[in-house]
């Protein structure tokens, strides 16, 4: 190869090159697009599911989901710098493995979860936060319209859609704030309860422990997915090669020592039981405090952050149907961008019609279970790709994590979406049906494809 060949190779890989889409991301607005991805729906609605499982030691779950979460990290950052481009896990896997069944799966499932977390704050938007105002409109009807607002949203541009996510990240990290405050305060006049701390809801053999523990972390991890998302905007992110370590290690640190923080508030105020009877468990926390905090003020912020959640979830999810069809894994149509906004058009209708039909499907809990478990499936797969994917060497400089970082991120991650963390049987149900979607979709797409000779 010319020296101009490896230098136009070595900026294509750096996102150098032209690219349809606009690149429009840059180093602070993809920090707080990690955080803003991350913190949402997870920690202001399932708290209290995971506080029903573990018990009162509830920062523990959320400690050992902060570990598996930076391990899992470490080889999206790895990768992403080496191939800083659009459809994320399922370009990896295709690299790694060369099995296009493989690499189907593996983005059905990434998209998937996507869908089904934007569905559990679907969900959460219309329950015990929006019954502070009002419990006229039916649940069910609110989050299809809610779902469908975000469409439009996304439908206007990347640059509309990350600035809407900066002012909700705000908003959502200031609702976790008054929580700490809360709680600060709390420990200062001597209010709240520390034994709960040390508290488990599990009684019996050590086995029970374990497995209470290992369910309430499964469950708690939903809280800490969202990083995986950013990867899929690499094609519009600003010199990706250089800005993702950065801002995934950050987004995922910060993000952590609130979840921990806010889960040792939690069970200080608020006694398990209650917390997992709510589907608004942090509002259980402001109205046990001793700070007069308006609970219609707190509902209100966290009403934002599920938004935010959902916003870039439909996002992350029409980017990836962006990148597969440029990769030829789903149908050309899906990569089809309007022409004046250079937004996914095709793949945001699709993605925002899967979401309004699982918002139908179950509730908080087990649509961010189902999410959980999707993705842990998937990060085992990547952390396995990025060991495979070491005898590839590109020519430009790359972040490499140390290689015992990928190896317990899939020991840990397999241990988690195994049995052993006691899931219900509802979660596997789901996740069966929708990879079993995934396969007959998989078949039609390859059918079409021989009959027009492009197999």
């Amino acid at each position: 190869m010319s020296a101009t060949g490896r230098d136009t190779a070595a900026a294509s890989e750096r996102g150098d090159d032209d690219t349809p889409l606009r690149r429009a991301i840059g180093p602070k607005l993809l920090i707080l697009f990690v955080i803003g991805d991350i913190l949402g729906t997870g920690i202001y609605a399932t708290t209290g599911q995971v506080a029903g499982k573990v018990g009162g030691a509830l920062w523990l779950p959320f400690v050992i989901g902060f570990v598996v979460a930076i391990l899992t990290a470490a080889s999206y950052v790895e990768l992403v710098g080496k191939y800083p481009k659009a459809a994320g896990a399922a370009l990896y896997t295709q690299k790694a493995f060369q099995v296009p069944f493989l690499t189907f799966i593996v983005a059905f499932m990434v998209m998937c979860s996507g869908l089904s977390s934007a569905s559990a704050a679907a969900r959460a938007f219309s329950g015990d936060y929006l019954s502070e105002f009002t419990d006229f409109f039916p649940p069910t009807l609110v989050a299809i319209l809610f779902i469908l607002a975000l469409a439009a949203l996304n439908l206007r541009g990347v640059s509309e859609s990350v600035k809407t996510n900066v002012v909700l990240t705000v908003v959502e990290l200031t609702g976790l704030l008054v929580i700490l405050t809360i709680g600060a305060w709390a420990v200062l006049t001597g209010d709240g309860e520390p034994s709960r701390l040390g508290e488990f809801q599990a009684e019996g053999s050590g086995y029970a422990l374990l497995t209470s523990v290992l369910g309430a972390t499964a469950l708690g991890f939903f809280a800490f997915v969202g990083f995986e998302d950013s990867v899929n905007m690499a094609e519009e992110t600003k010199d990706p090669v250089r800005t993702f370590p950065r801002a995934i290690f950050i987004g995922v640190a910060v993000t952590g020592t609130i979840y921990v923080l806010v889960a040792l508030v939690s069970s200080l105020l608020v006694d398990y039981r209650v917390l997992e009877g709510s589907s608004g468990p942090l509002l259980e926390v402001v109205k046990a405090g001793g700070i007069d905090f308006p609970p219609k003020l707190f509902a209100l912020i966290a009403l934002f952050a599920v938004t935010n959640s959902a916003l870039i979830n439909i996002m992350m999810a029409s980017r990836l149907c962006y990148g597969m069809a440029n990769e030829r894994i789903l149908p050309r149509a899906l990569g089809r961008v309007l022409p004046r906004r250079r937004t996914p058009v095709v793949g945001i209708v699709f993605v925002s019609l899967l979401a309004i039909g699982l918002v139908s499907t179950g509730e908080i809990e087990g649509l961010g279970d189902t999410t959980a478990f999707l993705l842990l499936c998937v990060f085992a797969v990547v952390n396995i790709a990025v060991l495979v994917l070491r005898r590839d060497r590109v020519e430009h400089r790359h972040f490499r994590t140390p290689t015992a970082l990928p190896v317990l991120g899939a020991i840990t991650a397999l241990i988690l979406a195994s049995p052993l963390s006691d899931r219900p049987a509802e979660v596997y149900i789901r996740a069966g049906v929708l990879v079993a979607i995934g396969i007959g979709l998989w078949v039609l797409n390859k059918v079409v494809l021989k009959a027009r000779g492009e197999a």
